[in-house]
């Protein structure tokens, strides 16, 4: 018997991967080396000898894991005896220089203020121009210094460039990934039978378009629950809609003298059965109560 494999059609890897390209379309880079961050903290204060420490294994074990890819990639599935093993890849942490650490830091001093946005602000970002995703800055040290070689939201060079949040966009493939979610999602039991299933589909690519790139990753590295849950609820609101719209709709044909939908019908069967079901058990217990 042939043994079927599981296809894993996403994965927070790759996610991750191109969510942080999609945003770098929105940035100012010194350079391509910083456009990837080994560790992310609140401020340049917190860029302490701990956390260079955690920054390098988390470099290492993104090295290891890329030439673990590379290696299975080019590998034959048959030959079980030769399959490169995780812990050939492993690089010793204290092996990266210093200046091959990159740190992010959410930051929103580049960001324009913006009062007035909201009445009742509650966070920075609240009196800050609106983004499309929280606001961060790239360091990374050079002779010594601690630097800024990466900018969020911004257009042209460090000196003379400006804010800006519309020259950017999502890369193609984080655009499929968006494409492929909805499609798996819409086949589910419990959403495929409706036959508004297309426009389901179609507000919740548009939600995704619109705060897809909103995934904070210093606060989860699993955007796939999230972008889910983004889906799950513009399904919902659509389901929630036409459920609105039908029941006025039925009752317009009630009060018309015509029937209802189908699903009025048998809603209005199933209260009718409660009703009795509910006024025989009554007269049971009154029976029995007299019997005593």
């Amino acid at each position: 018997m042939r043994k079927t494999t599981t296809v894993n059609y996403l994965n927070n890897k790759d996610i991750l991967k191109e969510i942080n390209k999609s945003k770098l379309t929105y940035c100012f880079a010194q350079d391509e080396k910083y456009n990837n961050y080994d560790i992310i903290v609140g401020s340049v204060a917190e860029i302490t000898d701990s956390v260079i420490d955690e920054a390098r294994r988390n470099k290492s074990a993104k090295v290891q894991s890329e030439g673990y890819a590379v290696a299975m990639s080019t590998h034959d599935r048959a030959d079980y005896k030769n399959k490169p093993k995780q812990k050939e890849f492993a690089v010793d942490p204290e092996s990266f220089d210093i200046e091959e650490l990159v740190f992010r830091v959410t930051n929103m001093d580049h960001i324009p203020e913006a009062p007035g946005r909201k009445k009742n602000p509650k966070t920075e970002a609240d009196t800050k121009a609106k983004v499309n995703f929280p606001a961060f800055k790239h360091y990374a040290y050079q002779n010594n210094e601690l630097v800024e070689v990466v900018r969020s939201h911004w257009l042209g060079s460090l000196s003379n460039g400006d804010f800006s949040i519309d020259h950017g966009r999502i890369t193609n493939k984080l655009g499929t990934m968006f494409l492929k979610l909805v499609e798996r999602y819409s086949h589910r039991a419990n959403w495929r039978g409706y036959t508004y299933v297309d426009e389901m589909r179609g507000q919740a690519l548009v939600q995704l378009s619109q705060i897809g790139l909103q995934f904070n990753e210093s606060k989860s590295d699993n955007p796939f629950a999230y972008y889910t849950a983004v889906v799950n609820n513009s399904f919902t609101r659509v389901l929630n809609i036409e459920k609105r719209n039908q029941n006025i709709r039925d009752d317009i044909l009630i009060e018309q003298g015509h029937l209802p939908s189908f699903s009025r019908q048998i809603k209005h069967e199933d209260e009718i059965r409660s009703l009795r079901e509910l006024a025989e058990t009554e007269i049971e217990s009154e029976t029995k109560s007299a019997a005593e």
